[in-house]
């Protein structure tokens, strides 16, 4: 897999585990809201997906960006989808998302090439 990749997941899976063991109720509470926000309910999870890539884009948060990315690119989302709706994404928050819709592409780049 890719170094990028690699990098973002091991210090992602580092830090959550060291966050859920101190065991508070209200973090692991969050984080169970989230998992199960981005479950099969009236909208398909590909469309979740691209929908929690938006917000993050549009919160310019590339972890979250990364984060969603890579889960769309294992649901197997096509590029052109992920394109057009990062594309929405920087419509709706104007330039200052183009920086990171720059390490967007970079990372979709490497999640392209951890599979060839």
């Amino acid at each position: 897999m890719s170094e990028i990749v690699n990098e973002f997941n091991d210090y992602r899976a580092k830090m959550n585990d060291k966050i859920l063991a101190d065991n508070n109720k209200v973090i692991k509470r969050i984080f169970n809201l989230d998992t199960n926000a981005y479950a099969e309910g009236a909208l398909d999870v590909k469309t979740k997906e691209l929908l929690g890539l938006v917000a993050s884009a549009v919160l310019r948060c590339d972890d979250c960006i990364k984060y969603h990315m890579e889960t769309s690119h294992k649901l197997g989302l096509k590029k052109e989808e992920v394109v057009e709706a990062l594309s929405i994404a920087t419509l709706v928050g104007g330039t200052i998302v183009i920086p990171h819709l720059r390490r967007a592409y970079e990372f979709w780049d490497a999640l392209e090439e951890s599979v060839a």
